[in-house]
């Protein structure tokens, strides 16, 4: 039992773990503010340019209710609703994602190391960079 609590315990303490419930948390608070942004500030000019009353009432009748047996309904305007709080939840993490991208930091691309030797040009042998004289044929340099 002791095992289990302390694996337990190490799993929830890992960073990512705590990253992810943050994010699922900011997530869920996040769609509230998409839900109310097309309930209540884009899907109001909607409708009125439909010349409904309320977007969300916009149904289709399939069947009417006949003989006690309830009537078949398409909620278009509550599908809609939904399908626009996707889009703008979608659209704003990916560019969360695109900016997070963009910022992280890319690894320092290795510059190639200075030379230290360079070649004799009467014996062609390689001598240290500093050298004034060869150490092979020995002439100036």
């Amino acid at each position: 039992m002791k095992g289990i609590i302390k694996e337990f315990k190490e799993f929830a303490v890992r960073g990512n773990v705590i990253d992810m419930a943050v994010g699922v948390i900011i997530g869920a608070a996040f769609g509230k503010i998409a839900t109310s942004l097309t309930n209540d500030v884009i899907m109001p000019p909607i409708s009125m340019l439909l010349g409904s009353g309320k977007f969300e009432g916009l149904t289709w009748v399939l069947r009417p209710e006949l003989e006690g047996k309830p009537a078949v309904i398409l909620n278009l305007g509550t599908f809609i609703t939904t399908v626009m709080d996707f889009v703008i939840v979608a659209f704003v993490i990916f560019m969360l994602v695109k900016q997070i991208n963009r910022l992280k930091a890319k690894p320092p691309t290795q510059m190639p190391p200075s030379p230290t030797t360079k070649e004799c040009p009467r014996c062609i042998s390689t001598i240290p960079l500093k050298a004034s004289r060869c150490p092979n044929c020995t002439s100036d340099i």
